[in-house]
Formats: C-alpha cells, structure tokens, sequence
C-alpha cells in the first residue's frame, strides 16, 4: 500500500543491491521529485509549490549539505542572515521560509514515504526535522500586516470618492472621453466597498454573479454576491464565497442597476463577455490597471499613500 502514496520514494532506491551513480544527487532530486507529487495530490497549485521547492534548494546550496545532513543549527544561521542582510525579509516572510523548510522536512523524515530507510541504506544516517517550536518565528497580530496599511476613515471614503466623481463631471462636461474608465473605476471601488472585496475578487466579477436574496426581496437581483475568485487555502486556488448586500450598503443596488443596465453599455468591448468592468480594449480591465487608478485618484485626493485599494477592505 505505501507504494502507492504520493512522492514515494521511487522502488529502485529501496530494493536494488547494486550501487546508485551519484546516489547523493540522485536521491536528493527524487526528494524534490516526491515532494512535488505529494503536494499535487493534496490539491496545492504549482504556483504554491514551486517556491516551495525553490526556497528548500536555495537552501541546500545554502548549506552545501544534503538534507539527510541539515541540522536546526544549519536552519538558525540561514535564517539570522536573511534577518541581517541589507534588504531584511519581514518577520512574515521568514515564517514562510520556515514554514516550507519545515514541511519538506516532515516529509522525507516521515517513514512512510521510505526516504529515511533509503537514507540509512545508503548514507548511513537519516533525514530529521530541523525546525521546533524554539527556532520558529512567532506568530502574531503585530507582524500580521505591515504597520503602515491601515483602514480608510469616513472622512477619508467620502473625500476620495467625492474627488473621483467630481473628476468624471469634470471629464464629462470638456467631452473627454477619459470620463468613461474614470466612472467605470469608480463603480468598481465602490462595488469593492459595499461587499469588500480584494483587488483579484474585483476585476474577475461577471454580471452573472449577482442574484436575489429571497429574505430581501427589495434587493431584487442584487441581493448577493457569489465570489468564484476568492482567495483560496493553504495553496489550493481559488474558492468561491456568498456576500450578502446588507442595509448598511443597500445603496450599491442602484448603482449596480445603473451599472448593468446603462453604465457598462458605454463601452464597445461589453458585448465580447460577462465581464463586470470591461476595458476599452479587451474583455476585462486588470489588477494593475485597478491598482494605478486607485492610486491616482486617492493622490489627487491628497491622502496619505498607506491607503491602497486593499484599505477598502478593512
């Protein structure tokens, strides 16, 4: 049965008696190899498990020692020097790297995947786990978020968003025609607010994806949201979440009737998709173009840069 579990070690390692050439490297890469395979079969996406397996080499060469040979002292002193380098990785970032040195440790160590029998047999030592709960970065709310994001205030919501609307009048009124993606931004941090959504959540919304609540009937078909790009766990991609448009925000239903019926309409590109924020030349405007609008509106507003989009959020 255990040949049968992802990342295995492969069966000539286990069984032959003849000598392996460079039995060092090879076994190493059919670690990574098995690593991978047992991450893919947990459901984590490659673009989870790709740095994962970058940073574990980066760490070997680090080391220059075979992680059959790493010890918690190896994990100490790699991590103090990306703490004390001239651009130092935030106490998160070094949980991170921890934490994926931890789990390919756990793995080669576990006697089910047979690499500590494969190690003993050949080697004559054994992988082990290198990091304990006294080598491991902390976790708390201090270093959760960077200090310098925080969330709007009223005051701050009503000024930004009184300056986008007086610039898409502004717009307007001299016939350029900017006013059409100032308006459409504007419905989108608004849409992003009334049901708080991070930027990727934002751009990927289709028209489709609003429906009633039968319990307020007065929502009609913007009751709720379903978000099929919410942000997904440990690794497994994207997931889908239900907002509901609650009374506090009951405003957005009229501008998102005004937004699907008319205001998207504007633009020539509406047709090709669902896509609820069309761009003047493809389906679907972008994060960065979400982003940069963001910043610029909130600049003209003259408020302080920790604000990003995200800050709609909180």
């Amino acid at each position: 049965m255990s040949e049968e579990l992802p990342g295995f070690a492969p069966k000539v390692f286990s069984t032959s008696d003849v000598g392996v050439i460079r039995a060092e490297d090879r076994v190493y890469e059919a670690m990574l190899d098995g690593w991978r395979s047992q991450q893919l079969a947990r459901g984590l996406v490659p673009a989870t498990i790709t740095p994962r397996c970058q940073l574990v080499d980066r760490f070997f060469t680090y080391t220059n020692e075979y992680p059959w040979h790493w010890r918690p002292q190896d994990l100490d002193d790699y991590m103090a020097e990306r703490r004390l380098a001239s651009s130092a990785i935030t106490v998160r970032t070094l949980r991170t790297y921890s934490n994926a040195i931890a789990m390919f440790c756990e793995y080669i160590s576990d006697p089910r995947y047979m690499w500590t029998e494969v190690c003993d047999k050949y080697f004559g030592t054994h992988p082990i786990q290198i990091r304990f709960e006294w080598n491991t970065p902390r976790h708390s709310a201090d270093d959760a978020m960077p200090t310098r994001r925080r969330a709007f205030t009223r005051p701050e919501l009503q000024q930004v968003f009184d300056c986008i609307d007086d610039y898409v009048d502004d717009l307007h009124a001299r016939n350029r025609k900017q006013w059409r993606t100032v308006m459409r931004d504007s419905m989108a941090f608004k849409v992003a607010y009334a049901y708080g959504l991070r930027r990727r959540e934002l751009t990927m919304l289709d028209t489709i994806d609003f429906g009633p609540n039968p319990y307020v009937p007065q929502y009609r078909r913007y009751g709720a949201l379903t978000v099929r790009w919410a942000k997904g766990t440990r690794g497994s991609g994207p997931r889908r979440r239900t907002v509901l448009t609650v009374p506090g925000f009951a405003w957005v239903v009229e501008l998102l009737e005004y937004w699907c019926t008319d205001g998207r309409e504007i633009f020539t590109t509406a047709e090709r998709s669902r896509a609820l924020w069309p761009s003047e030349r493809g389906e679907r405007i972008t994060l960065g173009t979400l982003g940069r609008s963001f910043a610029f509106h909130r600049d003209r507003a003259g408020l302080p840069t920790e604000l990003c989009l995200h800050a709609l959020r909180h």
